[in-house]
């Protein structure tokens, strides 16, 4: 806070500031008047746009009344907090295809040669799917769980030291740190072998990556650039979005998402959050094309460029899944990652099963989880009992109550911190990936999920969804039941607080 001291001086120096340019009171005022109805013009103005544009009824009453009362303070933070849509993407990736519509015509024949024929209780879900990516269910994939950073980092490097043509990097948190550095070191020696290696890293989420990391890169031909939200003056104020995914593919014969990024923590080295418990996936098939297809139009936002791949999809040998990619962001015209989520949850009838570090759902999502728990599905939620984010943390306390009533179980995870996003619908679907249960990953967050889906005819895919079962069931037994009535018992305080951060729920 500030002394009187301080203030006194600070007030001393404003006025000599005006002193200097011989301004008087009256004109001062005057000035004061002119800029004031500018400012509150723009107030009302911005506030017709957030009741016309903002798509939550709540979200665009407290924008609007900001905006109109407070607007000195409310419009630069509506400029940079109220977009929900990611301009410019799109259309970017449209004159993409048109520029190259041989080459997107031969990476979707090849990928649709291998399109499933889907059991008739998918058929929903297929529609779906391909009205959000125009991507269709494909078979003869083979996906493998990584558990935790100790088993995920070892395959990445191994498949990074085995290309032989190309690497394709994409990843939100890159640190220069012990792991970070061992896969530099790798990258570079392929880049020495003539193996063409593209990095793209999120701007934010590596903001804190040294320079030098990147020009030694850099000085062994490795392309490396960094994604970026605002482009030109159109977008200069876009900058509340984040590409939150983690791919790494390797000539287009070995793919990896999940949810680990590359530092030391996920190999649980950081004290505070403890052992870190992630899943990544390893995929072979015609799933890896699609994926490819995700990092290219993320490489071309930035440069324009389309790196030379290959389109030529590997069948993954004896196994035989029905895989399916889901690639989603801010610049979809539709909210596909969702509605899809909302979907999936309406689809289970059994059990759902979900393991997510943050929960903060829309309101939507939180009346699909009660109506599935009252139709009588095992609705049971995983979440970190350590948090790395204290206001995403208390706000998923706010939840408690709503949960408790309609019987849906939520756990804490106990040994560390639990960063994996995975879902499991039934005995039918699961889904390993980026996206995270609240309004960031569904809205604002350029995401990836890969679903594994049952198929009677394909006892491969049953066999995936079983090892994601056992997993889960792993991670129940080293968690905590949330005693409901406990919290109950919490302090005045502790529930406000919560309250409170539930508040921000829309731009968590």
């Amino acid at each position: 806070m500030l002394s009187i001291a301080a203030f006194s001086h600070f007030y001393g120096a404003v006025l000599a500031f005006i002193q200097t340019f011989d301004i008087s009171p009256a004109t001062l005022l005057s000035i004061y008047s002119a800029v004031s109805v500018v400012v509150h013009t723009l107030g009302a103005m911005n506030a017709a746009h957030a009741v016309m544009k903002v798509k939550s009824s709540r979200a665009a009453i407290a924008w609007s009344i900001s905006l109109i009362s407070l607007p000195w303070v409310a419009i630069p933070l509506y400029w940079i907090l109220g977009k929900s849509k990611f301009q410019g993407y799109s259309s970017t990736i449209q004159a993409a295809y048109k520029q190259h519509e041989d080459l997107v015509e031969l990476a979707y024949s090849e990928i649709l040669d291998y399109k499933a024929d889907l059991p008739s209780e998918f058929k929903t879900i297929e529609r779906i799917a391909d009205t959000f990516t125009g991507l269709p269910f494909t078979t003869h994939n083979a996906a493998k769980l990584l558990i935790d950073g100790e088993e995920t980092y070892p395959r990445l490097l191994a498949a990074i030291a085995q290309a032989k043509d190309y690497v394709l990097f994409k990843t939100y948190i890159l640190h220069d740190d012990d792991i970070g550095r061992q896969f530099k070191n790798a990258l570079i020696a392929r880049a020495r072998k003539e193996v063409t290696i593209h990095l793209l890293y999120d701007g934010i989420g590596a903001r804190d990556l040294p320079r030098r990391y990147i020009t030694e890169l850099e000085e062994h031909g490795i392309t490396v650039n960094s994604f970026r939200s605002s482009k030109g003056l159109k977008t200069r104020f876009q900058l509340n979005f984040r590409n939150h995914r983690k791919i790494l593919i390797v000539d287009g014969k070995d793919a990896f998402v999940g949810g680990l990024n590359i530092g030391d923590e996920y190999r649980g080295k950081d004290p505070k959050l403890g052992d870190w418990r992630d899943t990544h996936l390893q995929l072979k098939g015609p799933a890896v094309q699609c994926l490819q297809r995700t990092f290219l139009s993320d490489w071309y936002w930035v440069t324009q460029e389309v790196p030379e791949v290959s389109w030529k999809a590997q069948v993954a040998g004896k196994l035989d899944q029905t895989t399916f990619i889901l690639a989603t962001g801010p610049a979809d015209k539709l909210e596909a990652c969702s509605l899809f989520f909302l979907n999936l949850i309406n689809h289970s009838k059994e059990r759902l099963w979900i393991a997510s570090p943050y929960f903060v759902p829309d309101g939507s999502t939180l009346n699909a989880l009660r109506l599935a728990a009252i139709r009588g599905v095992d609705v049971r939620i995983i979440l970190p009992n350590r948090p790395d984010q204290w206001i995403v943390y208390a706000c998923s306390f706010s939840y408690y109550e709503t949960l408790q009533q309609v019987g849906i179980q939520l756990y804490r995870y106990q040994p560390g911190f639990m960063h994996q996003k995975v879902i499991l619908c039934d005995d039918q679907i699961a889904g390993v990936g980026t996206v995270n249960l609240d309004n960031r990953s569904f809205f604002l967050n350029f995401e990836v999920m890969t679903f594994v889906v049952k198929d009677n005819n394909k006892p491969d895919a049953l066999a995936f969804i079983q090892d994601v079962e056992a997993m889960l069931e792993r991670d129940f037994e080293r968690s905590r039941l949330v005693d409901f009535f406990k919290w109950q018992r919490k302090p005045f305080w502790f529930k406000l607080a919560a309250r409170v951060a539930r508040l921000l729920a829309p731009i968590l």
